[in-house]
């Protein structure tokens, strides 16, 4: 009775050994990473997966053998806790640990992203065409937003007066720089951003409220001598005594006459000018025909532009004309009998 007993209980024994052994070698085989392989498969984990999920999720993709035995990975090691959200591409073939470690990290598939540059001095209009030549936005989806920002999220159009006056309610305040965005990206995302930079960089004016105020500006005001001085000036020195004549001709009573606001009228600029041109157009922007600053902006100033409406060098100077010697600098004069004197001399030194 007691070799029968024995035998049962070695036969147990065996039959516990044999199960025991099946469960450590199917869990061994499940814990080793999948077959190898150079594809990368791409997933994504949506915000708020829990572990669970995501075991789930790379057995279904093919990147682990056992989601179940995943999971008991992770709690025995104290993981899945930091897992990101995000899209992946990972290669078969990674351990656990490997593919812990790049959950944890966030490591994520970059976005692929598009790269423009808005020179310094262009109208809303140049942008478009710019942007629509590039491919990357819709030239009229792009101009419509500019005259009516409708749904754009931006805390600097609190500040941009609603004129029906204004040819382009964001014109001077899409700010010129180069910008990198996601491929993809609305007419609106793009407009958006360059609010934001334009309102990013007049913050990195110091003291910039206390000069507005200084000067009795509002920001539609500011920006829209930055514009004049942008489209009028190269030579960066010049820029704070241009804006110091505009700035006199205002207190002065006279009309700026500056050909720049007829230029911005005009389907196609010209190279020059003619004085019939000047008084051709009868619109609020024509400096030649209305006195004071027109309704708002006539291209996107420069910072240093910004900078120079905001701090104008202070002199006597009523009136400027372009040398013609190349230089692109000014030469500047208090009286109309000096400036047709500087006109002439302009006119000598033309190479």
């Amino acid at each position: 009775m007691s070799k029968r007993r024995n035998r049962r209980w070695l036969a147990v024994l065996i039959t516990l050994l044999v199960i025991a052994g099946g469960i450590i070698g199917y869990t061994y085989v499940n814990l080793q990473p999948v077959k190898p392989s150079d594809e990368k498969v791409k997933f994504t984990i949506e915000p708020g997966t829990g572990t669970s999920g995501i075991a789930d999720l790379l057995e279904d993709k093919g990147l682990i053998r056992n989601a179940l035995l995943f999971k008991g990975y992770l709690k025995l090691k104290s993981e899945g806790g930091h897992f990101q959200a995000g899209v992946y591409e990972l290669n078969p073939g990674m351990t656990y640990q490997e593919i812990i470690q790049k959950l944890n990290k966030g490591d994520v598939v970059k976005d692929e992203m598009v790269r423009f540059t808005i020179p310094e001095g262009y109208t809303v209009k140049q942008m478009a065409e710019k942007l629509s030549a590039e491919g990357i936005v819709n030239a009229d989806e792009f101009l419509k937003l500019a005259k009516n920002p409708t749904g754009i999220q931006s805390g600097l159009l609190s500040s941009i007066p609603q004129d029906s006056k204004v040819m382009y309610r964001l014109e001077g305040y899409l700010f010129p720089e180069t910008y990198e965005l996601k491929k993809g990206s609305t007419a609106s995302d793009i407009i958006a951003r360059m609010l934001d930079e334009t309102e990013k960089k007049l913050s990195t004016i110091p003291d910039y409220q206390a000069k507005l105020k200084r000067q009795g500006l509002s920001l539609n005001e500011l920006m829209t001598v930055a514009s004049l001085v942008e489209r009028e000036v190269v030579v960066d020195q010049e820029r704070p005594l241009v804006a110091g004549v505009i700035y006199n001709r205002i207190k002065q009573d006279m009309k700026l006459e500056i050909d720049a606001t007829v230029q911005y009228l005009l389907e196609k600029p010209k190279e020059r000018l003619l004085n019939s041109d000047l008084r051709k157009v009868d619109s609020p922007y024509n400096s030649y025909l209305y006195k004071g600053l027109p309704p708002g902006p006539i291209a996107s100033p420069s910072l240093k532009s910004i900078e120079a409406a905001l701090t104008p060098e202070s002199s006597d100077y009523l009136f400027y004309v372009t040398k013609k010697d190349g230089s692109q600098e000014h030469l500047f004069a208090r009286t109309f009998a000096e400036h047709e004197a500087n006109i002439k001399k302009s006119k000598a030194s033309a190479k």
